[in-house]
């Protein structure tokens, strides 16, 4: 069997490298004749009983004893359909205009519980109960609903065409609460029918569904309703049925979010200096969302608030030549984004759309239809220019107008194809993108995505002076990917084609100009859950990346073997070659590195990452050895108090055997929760890169030091209405400042309420 395996894996390698340009008809073909063989499934009917509960944690209502029971039967990991080691029962029922949840989570030693107070969407860390359901039962994207013992909530977006992808930016306005006993804890939620989308029109709806609970001991224990199979790599074709929702009513499903904000930012012209105190600056905006049926969304914002109530997470930026990622925080740009998500590029990066003055997006699916559209202006607009040697941003002088767009068909039980399109312009510049996209399931385990793009560029004067472009860019881009994934062994196989001009400016492509076909896969033991190792596995790739003229780029072999264990622990080691052009000279790069993490206690999580090694000197164009480490302690305290540090240390030496830099950062965030919604947060960044003077080719800075600081109060009602006050401020030194000083500092606050009708 393994054999037969790798024998496919080579010819779908063959079929990649040599034949992609007939691929594409021959999968078009394939796509109408899909066909997936499901495992078998329970049904379950939902009760509707007309009343309410008051959601506290403690199950006294009368009508619980008649809801739907639903046993927590089976455990998932570490063991594969296993027995689980507690017992957890669920109970649900509807009355028309909610769905309501009750899980009664026995556990024989309460005061182990993992459990604090947490704000939305952070307590992953947490014994949690959680509820899945597939709305629309197409098997391809279902609602998340985390609780922990102490009522936290977390809610997610997730999609299942890919193996299992959740969004954690999608947030429902929701009620939780949960109480911990002397025989483990109970949790209840109520959720409106109007947070979610479901088809209308239909008298009797059928949802897929799964009940699980996450049980944080010295192995982490996850349990379901129904037990997964890990020889399916899908997981929602494999839930049970919920059926009836026959009293569902409709509803206006309006919300809107009256947003009044005020900031003062102050900054030093020169430093050292004096403080020059800017004007108190007062916004009132509003944010719409409609749904304007059950399965479509509207949303508009005017004058909206996009300020970053918290700093991003820092990444160390020295010896790259490629500009960093970060994840998109703000609630226009997140709600529905996974509707504008194509299969291998990322056509809509929403963080290069800074200030816009208005925006308004329309998503939603009706039977295998699912469309998405998005406009915006902007006035602080950035693009990604990007090369097969490295890329950096760029601000274009004027404000820009953009556009998204995406449809996606969805084809047999989990196939898709899918037309996405991206614009943005002003007066003397454009980017226009078209991509068409999809997937095709051989099997339960092997699938097969594709997508082909396609750019037409008008630059401006500005951007063709100031980077050397041409008036006119257009080009193409092409990718593919097989994946096998097994229970005991997974393969891929990938190969990318990317155009010299190809350029995405509502998107993130970091590089351009080369071609690259990789292969890889890796096999995994398991254990008994009882035992000092609990699974064990090794994984091994190769990559070879050429420029679109012919030229060797880089040529990559991989390779690492994973250890997992008691106390939550991971043990990875590996080493990697990396053979790499730049600027013309090759360089030989051999690196060994290490990953461990575990939890000694309930309520700490540690880990480090350390690699040593050889690497390009970017700056200076040559080998160095190199020396770099992240350490990370994330502790519960107790309730109340939370404590994040990371912190990262490179170093790198010249063939002199001469130091080049020391670079140390650190990302240290301390957490007070007075209560489920009210919290205070301290964030306290710190980067020092110590450069040799000696040792650079050109003048740079010894000291190179930059502070921030943020002091934030929050109380939440839910994830709309909200109140923030707070305080930041960013220092820097370098060789002109004897001190660190000062120079930019705000003081902010933002309320906000959302109306439901």
């Amino acid at each position: 069997r393994v054999n037969t395996s790798k024998w496919m894996f080579m010819q779908y390698l063959i079929i990649i490298k040599k034949q992609c340009s007939a691929l594409f008809p021959f999968l078009l073909a394939l796509l109408f004749s899909n066909h997936l063989y499901a495992s078998e499934k329970q049904q379950h009917s939902l009760i509707h009983i007309k009343a309410d509960i008051t959601v506290d944690g403690v199950l006294d209502e009368p009508h619980w004893q008649n809801a739907t029971l639903l046993p927590i039967a089976f455990q998932d990991e570490p063991n594969e359909k296993g027995t689980p080691p507690v017992k957890t029962d669920a109970y649900m029922y509807e009355d028309g205009s909610n769905l309501y949840v009750a899980f009664v989570a026995e556990d024989p030693q309460p005061s182990e519980i993992t459990a604090s107070l947490r704000d939305r969407d952070t307590l992953w860390q947490d014994d949690t109960v959680i509820l899945i359901i597939d709305t629309f039962n197409d098997e391809r994207s279902a609602y998340e609903f985390y609780v922990n013992p102490l009522g936290a909530q977390g809610d997610t977006r997730m999609s299942d065409t890919d193996g299992w992808q959740s969004d954690p930016s999608w947030d429902a306005i929701w009620d939780s609460a949960g109480q911990i006993t002397d025989q483990g804890y109970v949790v209840e939620m109520r959720i409106p029918f109007k947070a979610l989308r479901f088809p209308e029109n239909q008298t009797d709806l059928t949802w897929g569904f799964a009940l699980m609970r996450n049980y944080q001991r010295d192995v982490l224990y996850q349990l379901s309703n129904m037990g997964f199979d890990r020889d399916i790599k899908c997981s929602l074709c494999q839930f049970d049925k919920l059926i009836g929702f026959k009293n569902i009513k409709a509803s206006k499903n309006l919300q809107l979010t009256p947003t009044l904000t005020a900031l003062r930012n102050d900054s030093k012209p020169t430093l050292p200096g004096q403080w020059d105190n800017g004007d108190i600056d007062t916004e009132a905006g509003l944010d719409l969302r409609w749904g304007v049926t059950q399965d479509a969304v509207i949303n508009a914002t005017i004058n909206p608030d996009f300020s970053q109530i918290e700093s991003d997470a820092l990444e160390l930026d020295v010896n790259t030549t490629y500009s960093i990622y970060y994840a998109e925080k703000r609630p226009f740009f997140l709600d529905g984004a996974s509707y504008f998500k194509s299969s291998l590029f990322e056509l809509l990066y929403t963080r290069t759309i800074a200030e816009p003055e208005i925006g308004a997006k329309l998503t939603g699916k009706t039977g295998q239809h699912s469309y998405a559209f998005m406009y915006a202006d902007d006035n602080n607009s950035t693009i990604l220019l990007p090369t097969n040697q490295g890329s950096g941003f760029a601000i274009l002088e004027d404000k820009t107008h953009a556009a998204a767009a995406r449809y996606q068909y969805d084809i047999g039980q989990q196939g898709t194809i899918g037309l996405s399109t991206t614009h943005r312009e002003n007066d003397d510049y454009y980017n226009t993108v078209l991509s068409v996209d999809g997937s095709y399931w051989f099997n339960q385990s092997d699938l097969l995505t594709y997508q082909v793009a396609t750019t037409d560029s008008k630059n401006s004067d500005f951007l063709t002076s100031s980077y050397n472009l041409s008036k006119t860019q257009s080009d193409e881009a092409y990718a593919l990917e097989f994946t096998r994934d097994k229970r005991d062994y997974n393969l891929f196989a990938s190969y990318e084609n990317i155009g010299k001009d190809y350029r995405t400016d509502l998107g993130y492509q970091e590089k351009v100009d080369y071609e690259n076909v990789g292969f890889g896969g890796g096999q995994t033991w398991y254990a008994d859950e009882s035992g000092l190792l609990t699974s064990w596995s090794y994984e091994a790739d190769w990559d070879k990346t050429w420029a679109q003229n012919g030229d060797l780029l880089e040529e990559e072999y991989q390779g690492f073997i994973t250890l997992k264990g008691q106390k939550q622990s991971i043990f990875e080691i590996g080493l990697l070659h990396r053979y790499e052009n730049y600027n013309d000279a090759f360089y030989n790069q051999n690196i060994g590195f290490v990953y461990t993490g575990f939890k000694p206690k309930n309520n700490i999580w540690l880990s480090f990452y350390g690699e040593y090694g050889s690497r390009i000197d970017y700056a200076n164009e040559q080998i160095g050895d190199s020396y770099a480490t992240q350490t990370q302690v994330t502790w519960d305290i107790n309730d109340h108090w939370q404590v994040d540090a990371t912190h990262n240390y490179s170093v790198l030496d010249n063939p002199q055997g001469e130091r080049v830099y020391t670079a140390n950062l650190l990302d240290f965030r301390l957490y007070y929760k007075f209560s489920m919604r009210a919290m205070l947060k301290l964030i306290l960044q710190f980067e020092d890169i110590d450069r040799n003077k000696d040792a650079y080719y050109y003048q740079v800075s010894h000291i190179n030091k930059d502070y921030g600081s943020q002091l934030v109060y929050s109380y939440k009602i839910n994830a709309q209405t909200l109140f923030y006050l707070g305080y930041s401020d960013k220092s820097y030194q370098d060789d002109s400042l004897k001190h660190v000083e000062r120079d930019q500092r705000t003081f902010f606050t933002k309320v906000s309420y959302a109306w439901q009708l």
